[in-house]
């Protein structure tokens, strides 16, 4: 593929450099105008070059795609609507239509006068918010602050912004306050957390802008086609690579607030278990240090106060998913360590249950990721690292050591990784047949299979799954479900189903053109104390989606994802959280199915499997109050503002602690655990994982109805 992608490119883009100039940049007055540069311009070009030739959806860049991106670039600079005038949109309307021409053209001029438009509006909307600060403010008044303006109207005038704003100011001091901050502190962080960020936002470049317009165009086509710049391209790729030190949390921003879109299996994120998606991180502490809002900060910046040396302390104020915003922040401590992206090990442990008046020893193996160390796996190393090793090696020990009857593999926030790894897994539990099916861009399906490998466990299995399970992770559950090879438990699984290639824009590119290029650059940049060489400029790398994962059924995992045998109720809000919420998401679909054998016919024991799960959640006070969380975080997630009367505020959050209190000293005594004081923290008892061990219990129930209880 990549063969004739360059060549494609090797016969456009040495024209490339010569295509019109663009139009003339709208000059904003008040801020310094940031402009794009001849390097971003090619690479635009080719992008869409790319977009429009090699992307699996095949979508062409008109009038109607042209919109799609504006709206969102709109939102990717102000989805609240607290900088951007209305007058500023009606101004912009007129381009809505023009991006795609301008894109093909390399033309950039418009989406960088509008960040331009967006820069001023800020730096206005902060120094007043520092003005503010400082004037008196009645904490008992019964008025309300919108902290979600999205759905509303953009704003009319200076005087509606400046009331939000104020609004905002007087919200941030109630909090600082309700934490123990004395007044004049209160004023005093509140104040500097403004200006540190006016601060950072002047150290945006024109990388910056380019990069936030890329995700934009990319994300209103393709939720996981990405370009990455030189410097996020190498970011992205030591991730992949090898480890990296942070807490092992994947952000994005929403409404200005930093949320934690997935935890890092293995991470001190994930060990901790204080982090889940949803999860949004309103400050951080470093070591024993004040805390340091980051709300309306750049992502990258947000990152950057997080990650931080092996074995340092760091704090985070944190408001649990499904939570409001005016609710009290959690505070979570972490100690950086090393995150191995590829590396997770899978880990296992034993649980013993009773069904029936039987007691079975069910063995749990947690799998993370799919990861493979392709570099060792060539070079001959017979003790490379790859999930299917570890795994096997487990079950070894579970068989042989502890014994067990059954298996359960919990893949429960695994995001996927190596195809490789998810077709060979599977092999340790089916030992011949097809196992995925993979369709590229030209509509031919290839599909991986099993050719009679030794098999390593023949018993009775299960799989746990969730939201946030994968990709890969999607493939493995499927292959068990279709063969019948063992019982699927838990919620509806993300939904994707396709595959990016990560190509570098440098080795499809003509050597000639970067020579005109250099020269270009060096002929617009008299400032250059020595010339741009060739051999420097690097375009950076676009992940394209290529290819497209089906079951062996032929229905395709994208968008639907692998629905389970028994259902559990998700943590995750389902319409916020999946391929399924993402507006520019390929479509599910179906194609021919792989001839296959199903080892069993399970429908009869899944009916009864059901029945007794159900009548046991509906009997277990753990699913009553998780039912309860999830109804409650639905009608939260609905809320768009939150009163600014102080004694309200602390009212509610004493009644939230309260009931907290209440519902885990209950639940301890559900367990026959000692009640907790007042002033008492929580302990390990307190962390149950109550779906684990539901899930156990379905596997001894399964065992049971198996005919003879024999393995199966």
């Amino acid at each position: 593929m990549l063969g004739r992608l360059s060549f494609v490119f090797f016969t456009t883009a040495v024209l490339a450099c010569q295509a019109a100039a663009p139009k003339t940049q709208p000059v904003v007055e008040g801020v310094k105008n940031i402009k794009p540069d001849i390097q971003q311009q090619f690479v635009m070009k080719e992008v869409v070059g790319l977009i429009e030739n090699y992307n699996y959806k095949k979508v062409k860049i008109n009038d109607s795609i042209s919109s799609i991106i504006f709206d969102q670039y709109l939102k990717s600079l102000d989805q609240g609507k607290n900088y951007f005038l209305s007058s500023d949109i009606r101004d912009f309307e007129k381009y809505r239509y023009e991006l795609d021409n301008d894109f093909k053209n390399g033309d950039l001029s418009v989406p960088f006068y509008m960040y331009n438009t967006y820069l001023k509006r800020l730096n206005e909307r902060l120094d007043y918010a520092v003005a503010q600060v400082k004037k008196e403010m009645n904490f008992g008044q019964n008025d309300t602050y919108v902290y979600d303006r999205s759905k509303m109207p953009w704003p009319a005038s200076v005087a509606e912004l400046n009331d939000t704003w104020k609004r905002r100011v007087k919200y941030e001091l109630i909090n600082l306050n309700l934490a123990g901050s004395a007044p004049a502190k209160s004023m005093e962080t509140v104040s500097k957390n403004y200006q540190d960020l006016k601060i950072q936002v002047a150290k945006v470049n024109n990388q910056d802008v380019f990069q936030m317009l890329m995700d934009a165009f990319t994300a209103s086509l393709d939720p996981h086609t990405n370009y990455f710049n030189a410097s996020n391209a190498t970011a992205f790729n030591e991730e992949m690579s090898r480890s990296i030190v942070g807490i092992g949390a994947l952000l994005m921003i929403e409404n200005e607030v930093p949320k934690i879109v997935n935890v890092v299996p293995g991470g001190p994120a994930a060990k901790g278990k204080q982090l889940s998606a949803g999860d949004r991180i309103v400050a951080v502490a470093q070591g024993d240090g004040p805390f340091v809002s980051i709300v309306g900060w750049r992502l990258e910046v947000s990152i950057s106060k997080i990650k931080g040396a092996k074995g340092t302390k760091v704090r985070l104020k944190v408001i649990p998913d499904g939570k409001e915003l005016s609710s009290e922040p959690v505070i979570v401590e972490l100690i950086r360590d090393k995150v191995i992206q590829q590396a997770q090990s899978a880990q296992k442990s034993v649980k013993t249950v009773n069904s029936n008046g039987r007691d079975y020893k069910v063995g749990v193996i947690y799998v993370p990721a799919f990861y493979l160390d392709f570099e060792a796996a060539r070079a001959g190393d017979k003790n490379f690292k790859s999930t299917t090793r570890d795994v096997k090696m487990l079950i070894d020990t579970l068989k042989n050591q502890d014994k067990v009857d059954g298996i359960v593999m919990d893949l429960r926030g695994n995001g996927g990784g190596a195809l490789l790894e998810a077709v060979s897994l599977a092999g340790l539990f089916i030992d011949k047949g097809p196992v995925v099916q993979v369709k590229n861009i030209s509509g031919k399906t290839r599909v991986e299979g099993l050719t009679g490998e030794e098999l390593s466990w023949t018993g009775p299995l299960g799989v746990i799954v969730d939201r946030s399970s994968a990709s890969s992770s999607e493939i493995f559950t499927g292959v068990i479900q279709d063969y019948d090879r063992g019982i699927v438990m838990g919620s509806q699984t993300y939904g994707k189903g396709t595959v990016q290639s990560v190509i570098s824009l440098n080795r499809l590119v003509n050597p000639e053109v970067l020579k005109k290029m250099a020269a270009l650059i060096n002929q617009g940049d008299s400032t250059r104390e020595k010339g741009a060489n060739p051999s420097e400029i690097n375009l950076g790398q676009i992940n394209l989606t290529m290819d497209k994962y089906y079951r062996i059924t032929g229905s395709s995992t994208q968008h639907k994802g692998v629905s389970p045998d028994i259902s559990f109720p998700s943590r995750y809000q389902m319409d916020k959280i999946g391929e399924s919420s993402q507006p520019s998401a390929l479509s599910w679909d179906v194609i021919n199915g792989a001839p296959f054998q199903p080892l069993a016919n399970l429908s009869t024991i899944k009916a009864e499997l059901i029945k007794r799960s159900e009548k046991r959640m509906a009997e277990s006070l753990y699913f009553k109050f998780f039912k309860q969380n999830l109804a409650e975080a639905k009608k939260r997630s609905n809320e768009r503002s939150v009163t600014l009367n102080e004694a309200k505020i602390k009212k509610e959050r004493d009644d939230q602690e309260a009931e907290n209190f209440n519902r885990r000293n209950e639940l301890r005594v559900y367990r026959g655990l000692p009640v907790l004081k007042k002033g008492d923290k929580a302990t390990k008892d307190d962390s149950f994982d109550f779906i684990e061990d539901e899930s156990v219990k379905v596997m001894a129930d399964f065992m049971g109805l198996s005919l003879g209880n024999k393995k199966v």
